[in-house]
């Protein structure tokens, strides 16, 4: 199987340009401002979504400045609500090293966001493409309501399969359609390509979210981050979420109970996170990502076969089998 560094080696000149095409946006002249996002950008994580869009657009042709711009106002939206959701949960660290708000305060970290908000938008004006405009502007809506209807999923302990998966659809899939979308837009990709590559992307986005939800129900000295997060907030994700739903478990009753407390302590969450490990949750989570790379294989077939829908295909199974 083709690795990730594999994938993002085909487009590594695009990833560089990218790359310094976002630092050139950020940079503000503001000495504070400077010095704060010199840092953010020392710790990229793995680029999936901007690699999205360049592989979407290779497909079609070249990657332009205006796929690049595409790409920056992506990356640049991503980060901002990041660094809010850092604030929000009150995050100390983030791919292993401290977040914004934990070396400074939350008042500059929220203006960090506010300003990589402007600077994504700003990308997006740059494309000359009001389909982009739009679709970047329509994707801050979404993230936000996403976000919102998991909070109130979990304040009102509601457990139902539709409202996961809708709630991951807008505040992760929305992501991945937006960079599709955009990454199509700026190539000139035809209509019925556009829509087949959005959809596509919106299963791999459901499918990211739920490999991260995975990862929630183990131990953190086995993946190397804290874990439990989900479960401190009340927020049942699909693992444990299925196990509940099925009222033949056993200590069912118990279980479930226990999930609706507003105060768990940290051996309520392992006691948890093992009923959802023990009780076949996470087996039914991988099942699930099975269903949606083979739907999104599909997809693809209606497609011409190129190195970058193969590279696309390719980070599907990077997402299923990613071990942190």
């Amino acid at each position: 199987m083709t690795t990730y560094d594999e994938i993002r080696q085909t487009v590594a000149p695009e990833l560089e340009r990218l790359n310094a095409r976002i630092h050139s946006r950020l940079t503000s002249g503001n000495a504070l401002m400077d010095t704060i996002v010199g840092s953010q950008l020392r710790t990229r994580g793995k680029q999936i979504r901007p690699l999205v869009v360049v592989l979407c657009a290779r497909m079609f042709g070249e990657v332009t400045d205006r796929v690049l711009a595409a790409g920056a106002s992506v990356e640049l939206l991503h980060n901002a609500s990041l660094i809010h959701d850092d604030v929000v949960d009150e995050s100390k660290l983030r791919r292993g090293s401290p977040t914004l708000n934990a070396v400074w305060d939350n008042h500059i970290a929220v203006l960090v966001g506010d300003f990589y908000t402007s600077s994504s938008l700003r990308e997006a004006v740059e494309t000359g493409d009001m389909r982009i405009i739009e679709t970047i502007s329509s994707l801050g809506r979404l993230l936000s309501l996403g976000e919102l209807s998991q909070i109130d999923t979990a304040r009102t302990h509601t457990l139902a399969e539709s409202d996961y998966f809708s709630n991951i659809d807008k505040k992760t899939a929305s992501l991945f359609v937006a960079c599709a979308r955009m990454g199509c837009y700026a190539a000139g990709a035809p209509d019925h390509a556009t829509e087949a590559l959005a959809e596509f992307a919106g299963l791999l986005g459901l499918c990211f979210q739920i490999r991260d939800d995975i990862f929630d129900y183990y131990p953190s000295d086995k993946v190397g981050k804290p874990t439990g997060n989900d479960l401190r907030e009340g927020k049942v994700t699909l693992p444990l979420l299925h196990v509940l739903l099925n009222a033949d478990a056993p200590q069912h009753d118990e279980m479930l109970q226990l999930s609706r407390c507003d105060a768990l302590s940290d051996a309520d969450i392992e006691r948890l996170q093992a009923y959802a490990r023990d009780n076949g949750g996470i087996d039914y989570a991988f099942a699930r990502m099975a269903e949606l790379r083979d739907r999104a294989a599909c997809i693809l077939r209606r497609l011409p076969s190129s190195e970058a829908s193969e590279a696309l295909l390719g980070i599907f199974d990077y997402i299923i089998a990613r071990d942190y």
